[in-house]
């Protein structure tokens, strides 16, 4: 994230007149005020001067740096002032101040280390604190620091150029993963962007946190926003806005068609209320779309969890493997290096479920979701009610995925019922009534619950295990063709959900056919591209070796840009040599311990050469199928 990226003109004050900490401080954040990211002046203020009072952030060499993460920063910036003569601000060198950034960083994250880290780096130059001193306006201050930035770190890219009269049309997009369709979706907004001849900036909430943020100033010049997005992203600072809330996919399928419904004003106005975004019809989520985007923005938080607790899991397997340790109950325990690993994963997998439930819940109600959500989820895998109640049956998967659902909406109906209060009791229903009832309420909830999901949860356990040779080789064909029907998608998350759950219950043969259902599409593209040049466009070719790379590192949206061109004829032929690739797998009797990773985990899949004989096979099918059905390009 570059300095100047977070750092806008109306955050910059050169030769400000303080004469004490104090009001550099207050000056910093009226600085940071005008730039439009803070939410909430009163606690940011409080958190800054909570940050001074445990050491003061003035660093030495005439520089202070004060910065907070807090609830009252709506997105990441910077602001600066630069002292003449300097202000006494407890430099432990005893000299004043001369040059102070102010970092304000919202609370889910650590950019504010990021930013830290590279300000000071930059600092270090004596020559360059010099330059930004003798600045004598705040374009020169903003180019000096521009300069050195791109000094220090060359290969890295620049954000666009922001048109003098601002950007017509702007928007976010973010998908579960924050990965694949995130960035598709934003490139291909930005391409259409350019293609019709207005000007567009794109927000992505990808996997390393919000990139390219949008700014209040944007905001408030473009003529709307279009939200391409498969799980929730701050909604507050569009109110009053044309806006188009829709899928991710839809971002990368038909960019133009969602520009041009914004310049030709087809699109409703935008309302914020209260916690909880509400839009006019044109921009409002169907019931079934909000419960997907809930259930979304959950799995997405928990995916780290899954992903890395999983391949650590597997790499304390693979040691025990090959050090010839017993398979037996300690399996994976029995030498101290897969010990370190299997520990460490196992409390990794411990708050995924729990991870999940509070995700959902915080979708759903904001914050004070995310309390009952994550404690029903902490119930749901312990069974850790009372005893005399529940009989502590943990009801895992389901029970986590109810009490996200169960304690959102529950909390919803509890902010309703909190808004006839009295003004006056405003400020203690989000710390004290808000989590105080909420979490008695989904305790309740929990102990009457727990058996009766326990139970299913246990009986579809049993029904997996119990399953002979041919219905697992069926389960195994819909699992794996679920992964090809929308790459990405609902059908595609629903099965590797399902995948991840078999995980946590056991049973490992069903994540192994779901990884390699998600595999086939990218290879079997990239094998008829190879094989069928004639069938496929000189793009289409040209992309295709990247496929070979996504399929076998699992990453199944590789395929949709050429499913988007032909979907009748590439999303069958996928399906069905992902159902083949997912079916053989189960015939074969192949496991997966780890939930991701593609080709660089197969050293821990049970029975790995008749694994990759299914990739292989299913692959091939999909392919030879492909070819068939298209249709000879002319160029």
């Amino acid at each position: 994230m570059r300095i100047t990226d977070l750092l806008k003109r109306e955050s910059i004050e050169l030769n400000a007149a303080v004469t004490s900490k104090d009001e550099a401080i207050d000056k910093l954040i009226g600085l940071q005020i005008n730039g439009g990211c803070i939410s909430d002046a009163e606690r940011y203020k409080s958190d800054i001067l909570a940050r001074e009072e445990s050491a003061s952030t003035a660093v030495g060499d005439g520089i202070a740096i004060p910065h907070a993460k807090s609830d009252g920063v709506k997105s990441p910036s910077l602001a600066a002032i630069t002292v003449p003569g300097g202000v006494d601000y407890g430099a432990l060198d005893g000299n004043p101040s001369n040059l102070l950034f102010m970092i304000a960083a919202p609370n889910d994250g650590d950019v504010h280390l990021e930013v830290l880290s590279r300000l000071m780096t930059l600092l270090m130059d004596a020559g360059f604190r010099q330059r930004l001193l003798l600045a004598k306006d705040k374009d020169e201050f903003l180019s000096v620091i521009d300069a050195k930035e791109t000094e220090k770190y060359p290969d890295e890219p620049k954000a666009a150029e922001k048109p003098e009269s601002g950007y017509r049309i702007l928007a976010v997009t973010a998908c579960p993963t924050g990965i694949a369709h995130t960035y598709m979706a934003a490139e291909a907004l930005e391409k259409a962007g350019e293609k019709l001849g207005y000007s567009i900036k794109v927000e992505t909430n990808g996997s390393g946190g919000a990139k390219n943020v949008l700014t209040k100033e944007e905001i408030e010049k473009a003529d709307g926003i279009i939200i391409a997005a498969d799980k929730s992203v701050d909604m507050a600072r569009f109110d009053g806005k044309r806006l188009i809330s829709t899928k991710v996919s839809d971002g990368i399928k038909k960019p133009e068609e969602l520009i041009q419904r914004i310049i030709d004003g087809d699109a409703g106005i935008y309302r914020y209320s209260g916690e909880k975004a509400k839009a006019e019809s044109s921009g409002k989520d169907g019931f079934g779309r909000q419960i997907y985007k809930h259930l979304m923005n959950g799995v997405s938080n928990m995916l780290p969890f899954v992903v890395a607790g999983g391949i650590f899991i597997a790499i304390a397997f693979l040691i025990d493997t090959l050090s010839g340790a017993p398979q037996d109950a300690n399996f994976g325990m029995n030498t101290p290096a897969a010990a370190f690993f299997k520990t460490i994963g196992n409390v990794a997998f411990n708050f995924m479920i729990p991870i999940l439930a509070g995700y959902i819940g915080k979708s759903i109600a904001d914050r004070p979701g995310l309390l009952v959500g994550f404690v029903g989820g902490y119930l749901a895998t312990t069974g850790a009610t009372f005893t005399a109640i529940s009989g502590d049956i943990p009801s895992g998967f389901l029970g986590a995925l109810f009490a996200g659902f169960v304690g959102g909406y529950l909390m919803l109906g509890l902010e309703k019922l909190c808004d006839k209060m009295p003004k006056a009791l405003e400020g203690i229903k989000p710390v004290l009534i808000y989590p105080i009832v909420g979490l008695g309420l989904i305790a309740v909830i929990m102990c009457a619950v727990n058996p009766f999901m326990g139970m299913i949860n246990t009986g579809l356990t049993n029904l997996l295990n119990s399953m002979g040779s041919s219905s697992r080789v069926v389960l195994g064909c819909i699992l794996g063709g679920m992964m090809a029907i929308d790459m990405g998608g609902p059908f595609n998350k629903a099965a590797y959900v399902f995948g991840t759950a078999a995980i946590a219950s056991g049973n490992y043969d069903i994540m192994a056919a779901v990884m390699v259902g998600g595999m086939v599409p990218p290879i079997a593209i990239a094998l008829a591209a190879t094989f069928a040049k004639k069938k496929f466009t000189k793009a289409e070719r040209k992309s295709a070796p990247v496929n070979y790379i996504m399929g076998l590192s699992f990453i199944t949206e590789g395929a949709i840009p050429y499913a988007a061109s032909d979907p009748l004829r590439v999303i069958p032929s996928c399906v069905v040599g992902s159902a083949v690739a997912g079916g053989l797998s189960m015939l074969f009797n192949c496991t997966l311990m780890a939930p991701h990773g593609g080709i660089f985990v197969f050293a821990v899949v049970g029975n790995w050469p008749l694994y990759i004989v299914s990739l292989l096979a299913g692959s091939i099918v999909g392919a030879v199928m492909l070819a068939l059905l298209k249709k000879r390009v002319n160029e």
